[in-house]
């Protein structure tokens, strides 16, 4: 019998799975073909295009508009449960990336843009149809970016990276096959700028496998996305992925090693940001009380007194972090 139970453990055992994408697919939709089958405590090794369709070779690979790679069908996860992502790794795989030109009409007020530069810099500056987007060199070495072109007289502009990912989130909830332009209580095209390496990424699960998309890397990236773009590229990505059976959460969530943050994620331009606002601080409400113990009204006086909002894009998502210095032993 103890031979018996060894062999079936060893047979559950968790796996490395290394899987690189050879289509890529433009949308959270729950009938897209599965691209890779894992279970509960798997690893994935994998890569992601940027979000004009070109991957780590410079090779157009996919369609412009945030080509994901997925869906990745997790065992075990059903409707009502949440799955929870951690990415071990997060890495620029090249030596370029691209940006927008100048920053974004919904950035700044209308009278402004009246008197602003034109919003095309060169055709063929980085790709060939595109005459709205800059190129950026990426030191893989150094972790750092560098604007190529143009070139300021006064400013250097070079920076640390910090790689992450704009796309990140499961098919959505019912025939709805949204694209991976935007985003909501799925996940989706969030990008916010902390979805960084050793950050776990907690998401409901709304069709069996829960059909797990990601892509959209960004080198770097302010708060807002106020140009709508990050420095785009290609990224080689790690993950272990946790089916959490009955715990059902409504909106994203994520957990760096100082916060649990809740997320207000919507299209965006759907509504105004406080919308997201709201979303965000009930679903933290809920978070506390739940998983933490504390009486609502403890709650809400956490959050009045110790919560951080943060803007995860200028026209759509807000994020509520709350240091986990100043959580409740659990």
């Amino acid at each position: 019998m103890i031979a018996i139970l060894t062999l079936v453990a060893a047979s559950l055992a968790a796996e490395t799975h290394t899987v690189v994408p050879t289509k890529y697919y433009n949308s959270f939709d729950h009938r897209h073909p599965v691209f890779a089958r894992v279970r509960s405590g798997d690893t994935v090794v994998t890569k992601t295009a940027d979000a004009g369709g070109y991957d780590w070779t410079g090779k157009r690979a996919g369609e412009r508009g945030n080509p994901l790679t997925g869906p990745f069908y997790v065992e075990g996860a059903a409707p009502g449960d949440s799955i929870a992502i951690r990415f071990t790794r997060i890495r620029m795989n090249r030596n370029y990336g691209f940006t927008g030109y100048r920053l974004g009409a919904f950035s700044v007020t209308p009278e402004s843009m009246e008197k602003t530069y034109p919003r095309s810099y060169q055709r063929g500056a980085v790709v060939p149809e595109r005459d709205d987007i800059v190129k950026w060199s990426l030191d893989l070495a150094k972790n750092t970016v560098k604007l190529s072109a143009p070139q300021s007289k006064v400013h250097p502009f070079e920076f640390k990276a910090n790689p992450m990912l704009g796309c990140v989130g499961v098919a959505a909830p019912g025939v709805f096959g949204p694209t991976s332009g935007i985003s909501g209580n799925y996940g989706g095209n969030m990008d916010y700028n902390r979805l960084v390496e050793g950050v776990t990424v907690y998401l409901p699960v709304f069709h069996p496998g829960a059909l797990l998309f990601i892509g959209d890397g960004h080198a770097l990236q302010a708060d807002g996305e106020p140009t709508g773009t990050g420095i785009e590229t290609s990224m080689d990505v790690t993950f272990q992925i946790e089916v959490r059976k009955g715990v059902s959460i409504d909106n994203p969530r994520m957990e760096t090693a100082d916060s649990i943050i809740s997320i207000g994620s919507q299209p965006e331009f759907v509504s105004s940001l406080d919308r997201t606002i709201r979303v965000a601080t009930t679903d933290m409400v809920d978070w506390l009380v739940r998983d933490y113990k504390m009486e609502p009204w403890a709650a809400h006086l956490l959050i009045g007194y110790r919560g951080q909002y943060d803007v995860i894009t200028v026209g759509g998502s807000m994020g509520l972090r709350i240091p986990k210095a100043d959580l409740p032993k659990r």
